[in-house]
């Protein structure tokens, strides 16, 4: 008889992990679909995400916030976006959007045949040489429009330099196109150049091609974006507050057809979130807590500002922020920002890791404004932001797909959480 128990104890438990990790495979897929249009500002991508994230927090049952009706936190912002043509031609062939070219995500548009001149690298860091060409761009602007300068081979301070000080003033004269071989990242821009800036690999590169491009750019002022907030009320009243936290936003589309799923970044830190919010809805603790959502974390970490700047619960009261990123994989284990900061809580981690051996490692990282526990961090909110490592590489890019993502440590890692978030 009492195999047959233990026989069914493990039934019910591989039951509960598998329905664990199907809702949370569930709300990635659905964050990362075609329709939510990478949770940007084209089609009000990330509008969508706040609509679905409002539903699922009610669905857990979660409170709203005391003298608030409402889970949305809204604000404004501004956004450059590309919701029309995408289109780069060298000769007659049509380079593919995040594979052979990525934009400036402050990129201006461009509706042109390229009439350019080719700079060397000695061009680019003479200052006399740059100073007397850009001076004459006005003089030759019926022969030039365009320039192309090639960054392969260029490292450390030298590619620094090109992406911080030489690209923005360029290209508020003329088109920019940079032959590169690094990795295509993208991110959100919201200080538009007055012209096209765009990276292409240098395979795709033709010497002396004809290049044309068609490439739509919009500056969207004032956008509303929310942050959505719901809680779990302590069993005992009190003020004393556990503030769980994950960006929902992502980097939305280049052009009509070409979208940036973020399915690792951070459709499934988000998918965590929802699964720690299930479980505190049915498990209340001595502790309030608080699971917001962010909204602009890929524009400056702005959702987060705005919530420190106008906290809707105050920050003295919040005993201890855990903000997740990148739950999709954790083959190679976690990283823990402000791990040096807050050392007591750090080791505990480490301790209830060593006991159940969750992920392969807690590795220890020092601050940084990497994500939203910055500003709760700089106000003096005790913060951890965990992410995991693995082998999925794919960040910023259009291959950060759920097809893409393991979930190999999900439920670990969710475990590993719980058990850290009752300890405190």
């Amino acid at each position: 008889m009492r195999k047959i128990s233990v026989f069914l104890c493990f039934l019910f438990f591989i039951h509960a992990v598998s329905a664990q990790l199907e809702e949370a495979r569930r709300i990635t897929k659905q964050l990362c679909s075609k329709q939510l249009h990478g949770r940007g500002y084209v089609n009000k991508g990330d509008s969508i995400a706040a609509r679905f994230l409002e539903n699922e927090f009610s669905q857990l049952g979660l409170n709203y916030l005391k003298n608030h009706d409402s889970y949305f936190q809204s604000f404004t912002h501004n956004v450059v976006t590309f919701p029309g043509e995408m289109k780069v031609m060298m000769n007659q062939n049509q380079l593919t959007p995040g594979i052979d070219f990525m934009v400036d995500p402050n990129s201006g548009s461009s509706n042109e045949t390229w009439k350019y001149i080719k700079l060397t690298k000695e061009d680019l860091f003479s200052e006399d040489i740059l100073r007397r060409y850009i001076s004459s761009i006005t003089k030759l602007q019926n022969n030039i429009n365009s320039c192309i300068i090639d960054i392969r081979n260029l490292t450390g301070d030298s590619l620094k330099k090109i992406h911080r000080d030489f690209l923005p003033g360029l290209a508020q004269q003329l088109h920019v196109m940079v032959i590169t071989d690094e990795k295509f990242t993208f991110s959100v821009g919201n200080e538009p150049y007055s012209y096209s800036v765009l990276f292409i690999k240098s395979e795709k590169f033709m010497e002396n091609a004809v290049v044309s491009t068609h490439i739509q750019s919009r500056f969207k002022e004032n956008y509303l974006s929310s942050n959505v907030v719901g809680m779990v009320p302590a069993i005992k009243k009190t003020k004393k507050t556990i503030v769980l936290t994950a960006h929902y936003d992502h980097l939305g589309k280049m052009g009509n057809e070409t979208y940036f799923p973020g399915a690792n970044d951070n459709a499934s830190g988000v998918a965590m979130l929802l699964e720690l919010a299930r479980y505190y809805a049915k498990h209340p603790t001595k502790y309030n807590i608080v699971f917001i959502a962010f909204a602009g974390e890929e524009a400056g970490l702005i959702g987060s500002s705005y919530f420190v700047q106008y906290p809707w619960i105050e920050l003295e009261n919040i005993h201890f922020l855990v903000n997740v990123d990148i739950m999709g994989s954790g083959e190679e284990g976690i990283t823990v920002v402000n791990a040096t900061k807050h050392p007591t809580q750090f080791q505990q981690l480490v301790d209830l890791n060593a006991k159940e051996n969750y992920v392969p490692l807690v590795k220890s990282r020092g601050p940084a404004a990497n994500s939203d526990h910055y500003w709760f961090s700089e106000r003096g909110v005790p913060s951890f932001f965990i992410y995991t490592m693995g082998p999925n590489k794919n960040y910023h890019d259009v291959l950060d797909t759920y097809e893409n993502l393991s979930f190999s440590k999900f439920i670990p890692i969710s475990e590993l959480l719980k058990k850290f978030i009752n300890g405190l």
